[in-house]
């Protein structure tokens, strides 16, 4: 797949390599600034998911 890219960038492998690297930044910026605050409140990594009473206090002596 990423030959098949390759060979479809116009230019030189010199400008094959800055448009490569451009759009490489360019599909970065979007998940960071776009994607990456659009799913981040609908999976919430920080947020327990466990309820209940831990080990130590659901064992009887």
């Amino acid at each position: 797949m990423y030959l098949w890219i390759w060979r479809r960038l116009p230019g030189t492998w010199q400008t094959r390599t800055a448009t490569a690297l451009g759009l490489v930044v360019a599909v970065a910026v979007v998940l960071w600034y776009v994607v990456f605050p659009w799913v981040e409140p609908k999976v919430q990594f920080d947020h327990g998911v466990v309820d209940g009473p831990t080990p130590t206090q659901s064992a009887k002596p």
